[in-house]
């Protein structure tokens, strides 16, 4: 009897598991359209719609620094239905940026897996008399300032921040709901300099629109070679990345969560989501669920340590 009654309790969530996913699940992201996990989350989004053949939806809720889309994930019906598609900036390093946040980032969510990590680029406005690192250094020092950085997620800023500190030189940073629009003024002329995501910079420096002076990462890109790293280019040491990962809020049930994870980790792997990840130069980067907390944990503790190093105080 007490087996028959073990059964009949499990039997919902079983029953729930094996029936998922039969209606449309909604991707939330904290960014604008446009931005790189936006497009991570629309390429996934494609996969997992090809695959479990129900629609995927992209609900971007960018602003106030990402809370919006943190929040907006956090509160949704813990049914399997509502993703979180978000970086290291709602999940690792906002905590340290900011004195209180709307929403825990490790009690509010459960994790499904990582996305997919990546390196940035530094950009600037074509009219700006530089051509390298070394000569932008020396133009900042020359106007303290009076230049100025856009950021539209804690990477970015982090990146413009880490390189005030490493460079010696007073930017001002003008804050962003997303990269995109950023972005946007950076080709205006109303702000001088962004290091952002390859896959919103990138395709504006090939397109002549932007220049180029290098690239975050520890090694050069192999989609643009020709750029050096921010290291080699006179800032001895300088790296900065950023990682994507997907979450279903707290409560969702083991065995959907468990779904999730295996839908979401053969979407990343899938050939239609291959595309992004060539041309923005994101490496496939997936992980188990309990691997994605413990990657978190180490995270957090990681951007503390670099956004004190950069001097950062929480707002």
């Amino acid at each position: 009897m007490l087996a028959v009654a073990s059964l009949c309790v499990l039997a919902p969530g079983l029953v729930q598991a094996q029936g998922f996913p039969d209606k449309p699940i909604t991707f939330v992201v904290p960014f604008a359209a446009g931005s790189a996990t936006d497009q991570l989350a629309r390429a996934i989004g494609q996969a997992v719609s090809n695959d479990s053949k129900v629609s995927v939806v992209v609900d971007n809720k960018p602003g106030a620094n990402s809370f919006i889309g943190a929040q907006a994930a956090a509160k949704a019906k813990p049914d399997g239905y509502t993703v979180f598609i978000t970086t290291n900036t709602t999940q690792a390093a906002n905590e340290h940026l900011f004195k209180k946040l709307p929403y825990d980032p490790v009690k509010d969510f459960t994790p499904l897996t990582a996305l997919g990590r990546g390196g940035q680029i530094m950009v600037v406005h074509p009219t700006l008399p530089v051509t390298n690192v070394s000569e932008f250094i020396a133009l900042a020092k020359a106007k303290p300032g009076q230049l100025s950085f856009g950021s539209g997620s804690s990477s970015s800023r982090v990146a413009g921040e880490l390189f005030k500190q490493m460079t010696g030189t007073y930017i001002l940073n003008i804050p962003y709901k997303s990269n995109p629009p950023a972005v946007t003024d950076l080709l205006g002329g109303q702000i001088d300099m962004m290091i952002t995501d390859m896959a919103t910079g990138l395709p504006q420096v090939k397109a002549g629109k932007l220049k180029a002076l290098g690239v975050s990462t520890r090694q050069r890109s192999p989609l643009a070679p020709e750029l050096p790293t921010i290291a080699e280019a006179g800032v001895t040491g300088y790296e900065m990345t950023y990682w994507f990962a997907a979450y279903a809020p707290a409560g969702t049930p083991a065995d959907v969560t468990a779904k999730l994870s295996d839908m979401l980790v053969k979407a990343a792997r899938s050939s239609s989501a291959a595309p992004f990840y060539q041309a923005s130069g994101t490496e496939i980067f997936t992980s188990s669920q309990e691997e994605l907390r413990k990657f978190q944990a180490a995270e957090t503790v990681k951007w503390g340590k670099i956004i004190k190093g950069a001097g950062i105080a929480p707002e």
